[in-house]
């Protein structure tokens, strides 16, 4: 990947975290309650799950690894949703990291939560952009520093649009992280994704948030049992 690539890679974070940042300063307490595109998931359950992710960033990045990439901006989504016996573990962990963002994020005073996402968020842009470290290690894979923030890209665009469901006036989704999405998840299909999906509707049912219709099952044809390709 170029350095040309790479910046391009931390704008679109930084783009996806500073659209996130907007729409949580100016939610009140009772749009922090309403739901979200997650199961069992309020708006503000989400912006506790995101700020855990700028939280892992700033490990990350200070975190370089000496072995060589074992994935990279496409197959470290190939993990998600995990396959066989995997699953079943996966379910547990998926339960418990529910309960604990259920119960933090709610633990949070008026307004503290978009603090803490505000300020978290701005530094893991500022570390992406200083990383120093060709290859980086987390959750158990090492990534070169520029897919490690493909994937951060990834998860802030998707989850915008889990948290906007409910909140018809939020600020539109950022179109160079979705554009990253839409690239991605071409990756793990193996082919573009339809060309009449726009970004968004390539985002909801590339990871199983809307569901396919008839057409699109028939444009898909017998790769359509793939999707959701991670959720």
């Amino acid at each position: 990947m170029t350095q040309t690539r790479r910046i391009e890679i931390a704008d679109a974070l930084e783009s996806a975290y500073r659209n996130i940042t907007a729409l949580a300063d100016g939610l009140s307490e009772a749009d922090l309650m309403l739901p979200s595109r997650c199961a069992g998931w309020a708006v503000g359950d989400v912006l506790y799950h995101q700020l855990l992710d700028a939280r892992r960033a700033l490990r990350t990045f200070a975190s370089p690894s000496a072995e060589p990439p074992d994935t990279d901006q496409v197959g470290y989504w190939r993990f998600y949703p995990a396959q066989g016996e995997a699953a079943e573990a996966e379910r547990g962990e998926n339960a418990a990291h529910a309960r604990h963002v259920r119960i933090v994020a709610s633990a949070y005073p008026p307004g503290a939560l978009a603090w803490e996402w505000r300020e978290t968020s701005a530094a893991a842009c500022r570390a992406a952009r200083a990383c120093p470290h060709e290859a980086v290690t987390t959750q158990g894979h090492v990534l070169t520093t520029a897919d490690f923030v493909s994937t951060l890209t990834v998860e802030a665009a998707v989850h915008y649009l889990d948290m906007t469901v409910a909140l018809p006036s939020a600020p539109a989704p950022d179109p160079d992280s979705l554009a990253i999405v839409r690239w991605v998840l071409g990756g793990l299909l193996g082919r573009s994704m339809p060309g009449e999906w726009d970004d968004q509707a390539c985002a909801l049912k590339g990871t199983g948030r809307v569901p396919l219709t008839a057409e699109d099952r028939a444009e898909l044809g017998e790769l359509a049992g793939r999707l959701p390709l991670f959720g």
